[in-house]
């Protein structure tokens, strides 16, 4: 579903994303670790096309999205969804409202058939009848859970998640953690998901990338990863101070 060969980021003369390769097969959910500001989010908005690459190529359902223009690029997107760190709902728009957004926007619905799927994804996230509620009523974990909602109303083929548990607790972490899950086994949907909670990491992910100074030192399914013998791979899985990695 995507394969990233050669990619590289650059900010002017920083060079966020160094020459990367990176695969995920259909149904596979990939986690994207790393020290903060290290590129991770960088990945994703690349393969959303908020980013152009500096030189590279992603395939993204066998399409090299690096060669298309804007029209073609909108065809794949609206096979995508992104769900962001801050939940990015629209203040001025009701829980309801914010899931009906895309399919208002780029399905031609009647008015019973989109309540129909707002109730649905609502329901699976477990906001049911939460759609008159605006989105400054709901704590944040309520919001992200929302969020998740909106993105999967168009049935989107891949997932990408930007931080999708931080500044929650354990419980509600959790509970995102397991929605992912849910997505994958029941609807084969396909993630990318970048974040640096370790124990959500290890429970959802089929494999976990390590992003460090712009390049991937390694790939790995969740248990390996945890074994790792890299010295800087340990030093992040242990959370410490000591190791190649200097704070």
């Amino acid at each position: 579903m995507i394969k990233i060969t050669g990619l590289t980021v650059k900010y002017g003369v920083r060079t966020i994303i160094d020459n990367i390769d990176l695969e995920v097969n259909k149904g596979e959910t990939l986690v994207v670790m790393g020290l903060s500001g290290m590129g991770k989010s960088t990945i994703l908005k690349s393969l959303i096309g908020l980013l152009k690459p500096s030189s590279g190529q992603i395939f993204i359902m066998q399409q090299d999205v690096t060669k298309l223009n804007s029209n073609k690029f909108d065809k794949i997107r609206k096979r995508m969804g992104m769900v962001f760190q801050s939940g990015a709902l629209f203040d001025s728009l009701n829980i309801g409202e914010n899931v009906a957004f895309g399919l208002r926007e780029h399905k031609k619905l009647k008015e019973e058939e989109i309540q129909k799927i707002v109730s649905e994804k609502l329901s699976i996230v477990d906001l049911e009848g939460k759609e008159l509620y605006m989105p400054s009523q709901l704590s944040g974990g309520m919001q992200k859970r929302a969020s998740l909602a909106r993105t999967i109303a168009t049935d989107p083929e891949i997932i990408l998640y930007d931080e999708p548990t931080t500044g929650l607790d354990p419980i509600m972490s959790c509970a995102i953690s397991n929605l992912i899950i849910e997505l994958r086994n029941k609807y084969k949907v396909t993630s990318v998901v970048v974040t640096h909670d370790l124990q959500s990491a290890f429970s959802i992910a089929d494999k976990i990338a390590m992003l460090y100074r712009g390049k991937i030192i390694e790939v790995s399914k969740p248990e390996d990863f945890r074994n790792s013998k890299n010295p800087i791979v340990r030093q992040f899985v242990e959370g410490s101070v000591q190791g190649p990695i200097k704070v």
